[in-house]
């Protein structure tokens, strides 16, 4: 049997073209691309306004059921699907997220694609990039900073420092700094208060990139940041401290799409990272709306299970950005079904056809929601090499029952070519004219009925629940004008519950939130449900242990 290589080998492999070339395939001037070295790039501000008044290309979703340790390869098949739709003649462009360092040497690895379906430089892309999260964080911070100091000297705009709401952010994996207190010291550090750390991707203003038009706009979100309140409970905003215009400074160059290529030289935008389980999940709106300019077919994804990151997509970027998907891909695999269905991890290499048709029931699950959106759906199977052609045929006869088509995809080992079949069926969907999107939710419906249809509809629970607290601070919001504004869903993403033990298909659980927090700048408001965490923690046995140079001070143990 042939050496399985690393994803990282196979990068490390990977015959490039200079940026210039891949931009130079959909139309972008070189005088238009802002070179970071040889193979990636940020697209100019003024090309990208130069676009506008073009077509629309085609827009694929692709999604998930509910991820395992066992793996389901989501981004992989972002990747691959890209280089099938080009293999088959079609101009596409991939659009995903960028990768945070805390889960890259954490838990979850990088967010590059893997084997044959990758995008490249994939060390680069999992670790510092262009910069970009560093430019989140700075801007972040900055505003903390410029909190702290106002109060410090004298307080003028009246904030009530038991209601400051805005953390502080890093790009890490830090359990220790979730609650901390600030200020400690006497007299010349300022005045103690609690405070604490959530992860970059969490920040609202990784949010308020992901989801600007354009400079101005992101200038304009970042001044309606509520920082804190006074004690008679009115909202201090960030532009209140003069603070959206340098911030926004720091993001100047943070805002504009990265250019890569993946391994087959196609193009692919990677730009933003918020996660799909406390933040919004999308690659940023800039991105996928130049890229619909520039193509026939944008291929995008979401984080996560489908119950997170399509329903964010659906219902938070599409809708504020006015983006109408064509198609939806949702990927499984076996070994992840099976898991569904009861098998342990070490069992997954035992074929198991009955654990199949039952873990099935997930995947059933996610179909039906994103139809509920009038996106119409294929399934797209992730193949490995322990997958027998029963447990294969038992996915395809499942999907069958309720109507749709599942995709045998071997991308990974073969790159386009595993994944011909499916680029021509999402071609033929998406060409088919059955998609009729709509969101979930109305903007009029009130802010805690929108969070219970989502538990109602979309994680099959009896209700959601929630503390007097809660459901008078959402009220306080609706009489300040923000009742018109989406719900963000910060839970696990392990399971339609809040319980990630859960697997399968749960349903008349309830959904404890037991906190809301309001991101006026970015435009929804978060609903923190159980025991999901903002800050997340190292494992026992962090990946950062396998991460290391080699003797030719190449990068190993990134996944």
């Amino acid at each position: 049997m042939a050496e399985i290589k690393s994803d990282i080998q196979i990068a490390r492999a990977a015959r490039k073209q200079p940026i210039q070339e891949v931009g130079g395939k959909i139309g972008i001037p070189s005088e238009h691309l802002l070179p970071y070295g040889h193979d990636k790039a940020k697209v100019s501000a003024e090309f990208i306004k130069s676009v506008q008044g073009k077509a629309d290309g085609k827009l694929v979703l692709v999604t998930a059921i509910n991820p395992t340790p066992a793996g389901e390869g989501k981004t992989t098949t972002t990747v691959g699907l890209g280089d099938g739709l080009n293999r088959i003649g079609k101009k596409a462009i991939i659009c995903i997220r960028e990768a945070s360092l805390g889960p890259n040497f954490g838990m979850k690895g990088g967010a590059a694609g893997g084997g044959y379906a990758q995008v490249v430089p994939m060390d680069d892309m999992n670790l510092h990039f262009t910069g970009d999260f560093h430019a989140i964080t700075s801007a972040h911070n900055l505003l903390s900073a410029l909190i702290d100091n106002h109060i410090y000297w004298g307080n003028e705009l009246g904030i009530d420092t038991r209601r400051v709401a805005w953390r502080r952010v890093m790009d890490m994996n830090d359990r220790a700094l979730r609650q901390i207190v600030v200020s400690l010291g006497g007299v010349a550090n300022g005045y103690p208060r609690e405070a604490g750390f959530d992860i970059t991707v969490a920040s609202e203003v990784m949010a308020i990139l992901c989801l600007a038009r354009d400079l101005q706009d992101l200038e304009k979100r970042l001044g309606d940041i509520i920082i804190a309140y006074r004690r008679d409970k009115s909202p201090v905003f960030a532009r209140d401290l003069k603070a959206h215009r340098p911030m926004a400074v720091l993001l100047k160059d943070a805002i504009q799409p990265n250019l890569v290529q993946t391994l087959e030289n196609n193009p692919a935008f990677v730009h933003g990272g918020p996660f799909a389980n406390i933040a919004h999940g999308c690659n940023s709106v800039m991105a996928t709306s130049t890229a619909l300019k520039l193509a026939d077919y944008v291929v995008t994804e979401a984080g996560f299970g489908a119950d997170l990151g399509a329903e964010k997509f659906f219902d938070i970027k599409c809708r504020k950005a006015g983006l109408k998907p064509a198609a939806a891909v949702i990927v499984a695999t076996v070994r992840a079904l099976k898991m569904n269905g009861g098998v342990k991890k070490e069992d997954l290499g035992a074929e198991n056809i009955e654990a199949v048709r039952k873990g099935c029931a997930n995947l059933g699950r996610h179909i039906e929601n994103v139809k509920q959106f009038g996106v119409p759906a294929i399934v797209a199977i992730n193949h490995f090499h322990t997958d027998t052609e029963a447990e294969i045929q038992a996915v395809k006869d499942y999907v069958a029952t309720m109507g749709e088509e599942a995709v045998l995809c071997q991308h990974w080992a073969r790159g386009s070519a595993g994944i011909e079949e499916l680029a021509h069926k999402v071609v033929a969907l998406a060409e088919s004219g059955r998609s009729q999107f709509a969101p979930l939710y109305g903007d009029e419906l009130g802010l805690f009925d929108k969070i219970d249809t989502i538990v109602k509809r979309i994680y099959r629970g009896s209700e959601a629940i929630a503390d007097k607290s809660v459901r008078d601070q959402l009220h306080q919001w609706e009489s300040q004008g923000y009742g018109n504004l989406p719900v963000c869903m910060a839970k696990t993403q392990y399971s339609f519950s809040t319980d990630p033990n859960l697997r399968g298909a749960p349903s008349g659980h309830t959904v404890p939130v037991r906190e809301v927090r309001l991101s006026a700048g970015a435009g929804f408001v978060v609903a923190i449900c159980g025991e999901i965490m903002t800050m997340p923690g190292l494992p026992s046995k962090p990946s950062s242990e396998n991460i290391y140079l080699n003797e030719n001070g190449d990068i190993e143990g990134l996944s």
